[in-house]
């Protein structure tokens, strides 16, 4: 089976939780649970490694939480250093905070250790609203870093669409879903 069908192959197995009026796909690359199969894993990393020219990047930045088992893989697949986009400060000189609003929260996250020149590939697991991956271009462009490339596995809704017109960076989902009722379905398949 080849990655892509390999991966929604697990999403139509995923378990389905509603919150309040809304279905949810609880799913391994996603949340973390059920536990992550390496073979899953694995097929999802190499299908973004392909999206991806590594000489146009300097490094890694994954965004936690589920960002970070991807980004950290690629790192080291690749040999290219990651930072860690985290949810609390630790105060270092040259540290940005990353005002972020999605959906369904608002919070911070913290960039440490960009440089400004530095080529910088962003991978994370979902993209549903771009209320983050907008923070986020805004705090590397803040650190005068550029971003090369973002790599998302799964898009859900017109958010990636949306972000899409708003820059000029390029863009990948590894695959979008919507939900239909409490059944995950695949737009355009």
């Amino acid at each position: 089976m080849n990655p892509i069908e390999q991966l929604k192959a697990s999403l139509l197995a995923a378990p389905i939780v509603w919150k309040g009026d809304y279905a949810y796909f609880v799913h391994p690359i996603t949340d973390g649970v059920p536990r992550i199969d390496p073979e899953l894993m694995l097929a999802v990393v190499e299908e973004i490694e392909a999206e991806v020219d590594w000489d146009e990047v300097d490094l890694l930045v994954g965004i936690e939480a589920m960002g970070l088992p991807l980004a950290t893989l690629l790192s080291v697949r690749n040999h290219k250093p990651l930072i860690i986009a985290r949810k609390r400060p630790y105060a270092l000189e040259g540290e940005v905070k990353v005002d972020q609003s999605t959906g369904y929260s608002k919070g911070e996250l913290y960039l440490n250790d960009l440089h400004p020149g530095e080529r910088v590939l962003m991978v994370d697991d979902v993209l549903s609203t771009g209320g983050t991956m907008r923070a986020m271009i805004r705090g590397v462009r803040a650190c005068g870093a550029e971003v090369s490339r973002i790599v998302i596995v799964i898009e859900k809704g017109d958010g990636l669409s949306l972000l899409r017109q708003e820059t000029d960076i390029d863009i990948r989902s590894l695959l979008k879903v919507d939900m239909d009722g409490g059944q995950v379905v695949f737009p355009g398949s």
